[in-house]
């Protein structure tokens, strides 16, 4: 007998998705993310300057910050303030790969995009969640730009969007939350272009190992949830 999925979902169906626009007043892009009970309010800056690597190359950048606020778990997340656990760092540094793999930095020039994750409430998918959202946000603030005669067009060259998959009792399922997120054998966060082209597998074997064939239906299923990702973002765009 398989996995049965709490919420009743079938194994390839993601929670319901949803992108919150212009959430914030001050922030050049903000965008609360849900992706059912998680929800990331992403939060995007640009400022003139770059890096010091990067200064006189005409070239932009694009780094990002994660953080999980005390409320978004049932136990009180203590702040981080000087030293970032290894689990913010790496999280953080993936959306920033991730954002970063969908933009032509010459077209951005000197400038800096920061993007703010911060998750309101934790339900398993956050990072998947804040790149997912991040993207809407980063495309309504280089939007901006061009509206106000910034740039003579967006930076943005495709999309990206991320999901998880974990096997549970041998089969893939698609988008876990929390219980299944706990009970999952193997464990992926998978980021992809608008192309569905792969940039960044991240995958775990909590118990034993897995095998090349259970990393395509893996893959299978993840891009089945990218797919319906960016037309969700597609869809958000342009309402």
């Amino acid at each position: 007998m398989s996995f049965q999925r709490p919420d009743g979902r079938q194994p390839n169906q993601l929670r319901p998705i949803s992108f919150d626009r212009e959430f914030t007043k001050f922030a050049s892009g903000s965008v609360l993310a849900k992706s059912g009970d998680t929800q990331v309010l992403c939060s995007v800056t640009i400022k003139p300057g770059v890096p010091r690597f990067l200064e006189n190359t005409g070239q932009g950048w694009l780094t990002a910050e994660y953080r999980m606020l005390p409320g978004s778990t049932p136990q009180r997340q203590e702040r981080e303030f000087m030293k970032l656990s290894g689990r913010t760092q790496e999280i953080q540094r993936l959306i920033g790969r991730s954002l970063r793999s969908c933009l032509d930095m010459q077209l951005l020039g000197e400038r800096t995009i920061l993007v703010d994750a911060d998750v309101l409430q934790a339900d398993a998918g956050t990072r998947t969640t804040s790149i997912t959202g991040g993207f809407v946000a980063v495309a309504d603030a280089l939007n901006k730009l061009v509206q106000k005669g910034d740039l003579v067009r967006s930076p943005l060259i495709r999309q990206v969007a991320a999901v998880s998959v974990g096997l549970l009792e041998g089969e893939p399922f698609l988008d876990l939350n929390y219980v299944e997120d706990v009970a999952a054998e193997i464990d992926c966060n998978v980021v992809m272009n608008g192309d569905l082209n792969i940039i960044e597998i991240q995958g775990t074997a909590e118990e034993g190992s897995f095998s090349r064939s259970q990393l395509n239906q893996i893959l299978d299923v993840a891009e089945i949830g990218i797919q319906e990702l960016l037309e969700a973002q597609r869809q958000a765009l342009v309402e």
